[in-house]
């Protein structure tokens, strides 16, 4: 199998191509309705993304050079693509209006606005922490030493992309690593990024006043969709996939680390690099799994793969603990509890400690249940991955979500030989 493109990769492209000087040139894009809302939004800043065949072209603007959009910026349910791009708008002497979906303008946006509001932005309605928000940019920025005050891509990102604007250098401090697409990408546009190691944290520094030039990108595939794909095959008996061409890079790979500490099979063939990101193909197959105790270090790994993870250790023998599960709170949904409560309803042995979710693994799952998604795509997908091995089918109430991140989910699992059908109505 080749998935479609990786999400975080697809954004950045994006937007780092319309702070770019020239055409960045884009393959692989991920084409789900997060990313599509991103490249809305830089065409309606002015910088045109538009597909020609199989290729994404972005016209950059160059540095300081996006405009003023003629309405609002709709960023349906994505909060990567909303939290870049305040970075961005914070460099820009405009005013943006930025809203969402339901779901997403529950999300909270006040660890990002604090910083970015040190550096210049403003907030026109003061004390407002989620969308609708109106942002007004300035272009002078004051560079900030910013240390995270939990890990956090998102805000990381967001500080740099403003840094990018600010004259002198802005640095962003974590103690706790997190995905480093931004840095990998800004260096590839011709950034100037230092980034230091020292006295257990990590210091990534960018120059102001930047000058990008506009490139050409092939997106890798994303990690968090594999996930699924990986999932099932573990659990359904006798299955050996290959997926091809997935982007591995450390900051993104806790949830295989995990499943082969579980006792899973699963192996990174052809290991090489494109872009600036390593990529493999994964191969994976059926296995017996083990109950183990995830590090709350290795949470920001695999953050986005924890709902698909409890669901498939119902299956391993033994207790499966996961530790610093905070941040899973305020995704989507509160991903915590809905993951919780699906399992719960489907026969399987759950509870939440603190930050922590224990799952007493049966190796088995008795199925039957309704699951509640609160329109979060992940805990769809990772519930309906579950239903392929549990003794009876399990529902989920909604799947229209999952065209966020991943449309072709249903399609490449009926490829792959699952059977999906309407659930009747209650």
């Amino acid at each position: 199998m080749r998935l479609p493109g990786d999400k975080s990769i697809s954004h950045r492209a994006l937007i780092f191509g319309a702070l770019a000087t020239g055409t960045t040139r884009i393959r692989g894009l991920l084409e789900a309705e997060d990313v599509v809302n991103t490249a809305r939004a830089v065409s309606a800043l002015g910088a045109a993304a538009e597909k020609h065949g199989d290729v994404w072209e972005v016209k950059g603007r160059g540095p300081g050079g996006l405009r003023q959009p003629a309405g609002p910026l709709d960023f349906g349910n994505s909060g990567t693509g909303t939290r870049l791009m305040m970075g961005v708008v914070a460099g820009h002497p405009i005013t943006v209006e930025m809203t969402g979906d339901a779901s997403l303008s529950r999300r909270p946006m006040r660890r990002v606005l604090g910083p970015l509001m040190q550096m210049g932005l403003q907030v026109l309605e003061p004390g407002k922490e989620t969308l609708p928000l109106t942002l007004r940019g300035c272009s002078d920025l004051i560079p900030i030493i910013y240390p995270l005050p939990v890990p956090s891509a998102q805000v990381k990102s967001a500080v740099l992309l403003a840094g990018l604007h600010a004259a002198g250098e802005t640095t962003v401090i974590e103690h706790e690593a997190t995905r480093d697409h931004t840095e990998r990408m800004l260096r590839y546009f011709g950034a100037d990024v230092r980034i230091v190691d020292k006295d257990g944290a990590r210091y990534i520094t960018v120059k102001g006043d930047a000058e990008l030039s506009g490139r050409d990108i092939v997106v890798p595939g994303d990690p968090s969709s594999a996930a699924f794909l990986a999932a099932a095959a573990l659990i359904v008996p006798g299955s050996d996939i290959t997926i091809e061409g997935v982007l591995v890079n450390p900051t993104r790979t806790g949830l295989y680390t995990t499943l082969q500490e579980m006792g899973g099979d699963i192996a990174f063939l052809n290991e090489r690099e494109e872009g600036g990101e390593p990529i493999a193909d994964v191969r994976v197959r059926a296995s017996e799994l083990k109950g183990v105790r995830v590090p709350a270090e290795r949470a920001p790994s695999m953050i986005d793969e924890y709902p698909v993870l409890a669901a498939i250790s119902a299956f391993a023998k033994g207790k499966t603990q996961m530790d610093g599960l905070a941040e899973l709170k305020v995704k989507e949904s509160d991903r915590l509890q809905a993951t919780a409560t699906g399992l719960e309803a489907n026969g399987v042995s759950v509870r939440i400690d603190g930050d922590s979710l224990i799952v007493d693994g049966k190796q088995r799952m008795r199925g039957g249940g309704s699951v509640a998604t609160h329109l979060d795509h992940r805990i769809a997908m990772a519930f309906l991955t579950a239903g392929l091995a549990s003794d009876k089918p399990i529902v989920v109430d909604d799947t229209s979500m999952i065209a966020t991140s991943f449309p072709e989910f249903q399609g490449m699992m009926e490829t792959l030989g699952a059977r999906f059908e309407e659930a009747p109505e209650q």
